[in-house]
């Protein structure tokens, strides 16, 4: 037990407010809470010093008393934080203030944590609301003992250190504690660098400063290499060349395909992946890792389709899987895999070695969670849920899809005892969307993580621009959720992109033969754009003034151009003969080159704000080849 003495000047004035001005400010909102209508604990003066030092100790293990003594003749205050490992549930804490004390107890060093995260947060209440901060307890547990973001660095952005630094400042205080950064090719492997050599990758030093930085915040950074299926980034090169299931087209459920997926019946492959883990797995502390092994679609359609019609598809894919989990085991590691591909076979999911954990992913907001889960839980598996953030192939997000997904997952996820929350951020064809209009599934994900409440959507907005915009005038979160919601506008069935993304990216291909583009209409896509100017003119009203304000403000005006270029492009095909982009009039292509050459300029710009290099030209060259259509 440890004993500090401060000093500093206390005035009990106190101000009153409602419990629900002050739940609003709870991020993960608690399992259980009493507040007196009656008592005022501290006031909004005491609150601000309080905080400073509650901020002071924030990362720090600290177990003990601290006396606070005010100027001679004020009452003192004892902030006091100990553990107790068997009253309290796994990761739990119990907060009590009253006047004179406030104490914390958790359930181990991660628990005290989270309940300094929920002082810190009752605390800003107290002082922008300058209101007293009421006598209250809490008792607060998880619902999901792993709570966490995978993130896309592949596909084509990788982060700089300082936007992952600030990210997982921002999913500590949100209480998440794993944080996985999904890999095809971009770390530095020593014998691969025509691999990863225009990427800019991430380095074992810098995995290991992340690793070092994520555990200071009681977060896991668990590896992730995916290690079967999209392994197009090392397999286009002519040196793997011998290790792809099809080195030339295939005809697989995605139509021709090749080069993308290891051959799994060739000991090379798994050689591969076992020098990859022996390198890449040292640099973190973690007991997990995530092999990937999802959308494995040349499968059995090249050189493994011998052995499939000998055994089966689903044999073949498990009998590498369980190749791939010992690797992992000799590493000293636990694999988690994706859990798409085998329940294609649900009778093989009893085979699959215990000490494996299934990360189930699906980002619909009709996903059967309900159905899929209860067939690994009968198994006897560890398992995940896995939503996402649905902004990929959207430039702003596709907010009701995946709060609605998030929702699902958590609900489902709990009923069926689910191991983790996993809230995915993609990258696909590009990676227009910015992190700005991530942030808010990123935040409402890790609130149904700890615990689904329905009112948190509620709350988001106001979470939005207090903790991550820090706008008081409220409108950059008002813009941003608008601006993830403007897709609806446009009316036309959900699917894994939106009319903006999909315009850009399918400018050659035939409007009516898709199941979202055939239901488009000029009045829709103007509704849709009406939505995203408006959006932008709140957006130009807000003043945000956190860590990242000018880059999000650049950022997501970036983003916002290239959904209303989407729009423009799509309303002028639906004018055109057979809704063709070479059908458009010359001087509409022309106008809209025009409007395209300066946004794929900016894009460069405001992609740099965030990320490395790397990646930056493959993304680029995607809006160019659209440019170059216009032009011939």
């Amino acid at each position: 037990m440890k004993s500090i003495l401060l000093s500093f000047f206390i005035c009990f004035t106190f101000f009153y407010g409602s419990s629900q001005d002050l739940e609003k400010y709870l991020i993960n909102p608690p399992q259980e809470i009493t507040i007196s209508d009656t008592c005022a604990a501290y006031s909004d003066s005491n609150s601000h010093y309080i905080s400073k030092i509650v901020t002071l100790l924030e990362h720090q293990d600290f177990t003990g008393n601290l006396k606070l003594f005010p100027k001679v003749g004020a009452p003192k205050l004892d902030l006091d934080f100990t553990i107790d490992s068997l009253n309290i549930k796994p990761q739990g804490y119990t907060l009590k203030i009253k006047p004179g004390v406030i104490s914390i107890t958790g359930q181990n060093t991660a628990g005290l944590y989270y309940g300094k995260q929920t002082l810190l947060q009752l605390l800003s209440y107290s002082t922008t609301e300058k209101k007293a901060l009421p006598c209250l307890e809490i008792n607060d547990w998880p619902n999901f003992v792993r709570r966490g973001v995978m993130l896309d660095v592949s596909r084509d952005k990788v982060p700089t250190m300082e936007t992952l630094y600030q990210l997982i400042d921002k999913l500590a205080f949100w209480k998440q504690n794993e944080l996985q950064l999904y890999i095809e090719h971009t770390f530095a492997y020593k014998d691969h660098k025509e691999v990863w050599k225009d990427a800019s990758p991430l380095t074992a030093e810098e995995i290991q400063l992340l690793d070092a930085y994520c555990k200071e915040r009681h977060i896991d950074l668990v590896p992730n290499q995916n290690s079967f299926g999209h392994m197009e980034n090392w397999l286009k090169h002519d040196e793997y060349l011998d290790l792809a299931e099809c080195p030339t087209d295939c005809k697989t459920i995605w139509g021709n395909r090749n080069r993308t997926s290891l051959n799994p019946t060739d000991p090379a492959s798994l050689e591969l992946m076992k020098s990859l883990y022996e390198e890449l797995l040292p640099n973190f502390s973690s007991e997990y890792f995530n092999i990937g092994g999802d959308e494995t679609v040349e499968l059995c359609e090249g050189r493994s389709k011998e052995e499939c019609e000998k055994i089966g598809k689903g044999q073949v894919y498990l009998n590498y899987l369980k190749k791939l989990n010992t690797e992992v085991n000799k590493q000293g590691f636990k694999a988690q895999f994706w859990g798409d591909i085998i329940l294609n076979h649900p009778e093989l999911i009893k085979d699959i070695p215990k000490n494996m954990t299934a990360v189930v992913w699906g980002y619909d907001d009709v996903y059967p969670f309900d159905k899929n889960l209860p067939k690994f839980k009968e198994a006897g598996l560890d398992f995940y849920v896995c939503p996402g953030t649905s902004t990929w192939r959207s430039e702003i997000g596709r907010n009701t899809n995946a709060f609605i997904n998030l929702k699902n997952a958590a609900v489902e996820g709990y009923k069926n005892e689910a191991k983790g929350f996993l809230n995915t951020n993609w990258g696909d064809f590009g990676h227009f969307q910015p992190l700005s209009v991530t942030y808010a599934p990123l935040l409402l994900g890790a609130s149904y993580s700890w615990n689904y409440k329905e009112e948190a959507t509620k709350n988001l907005e106001f979470q939005l621009n207090h903790y991550v915009f820090k706008d008081q005038t409220g409108n950059t979160g008002k813009a941003i959720l608008m601006l993830g919601d403007a897709y609806l506008k446009a009316d036309i069935p959900n699917g894994n992109a939106n009319a903006f993304h999909l315009m850009l990216r399918r400018f050659k291909w035939t409007m009516k033969g898709h199941f979202q583009t055939k239901h488009l209409t000029v009045k829709g896509l103007q509704a849709a754009e009406k939505e995203v100017n408006n959006a932008l003119a709140i957006l130009a009203k807000g003043k945000p003034s956190s860590k990242d304000a000018e880059i999000v403000l650049k950022e997501t005006k970036q983003a916002a151009a290239l959904a209303l270029h989407g729009a423009h492009l799509g309303e002028a095909r639906l004018k055109a003969k057979d809704y063709a982009t070479k059908n458009i009039p010359t001087i509409e292509k022309d106008s809209l080159a025009a409007e395209l050459a300066p946004i794929i300029e900016n894009q460069e710009t405001t992609w740099l704000l965030r990320n490395r290099e790397g990646g930056l030209k493959d993304s680029k060259n995607k809006l160019k080849e659209l440019l170059e259509y216009y032009k011939e």
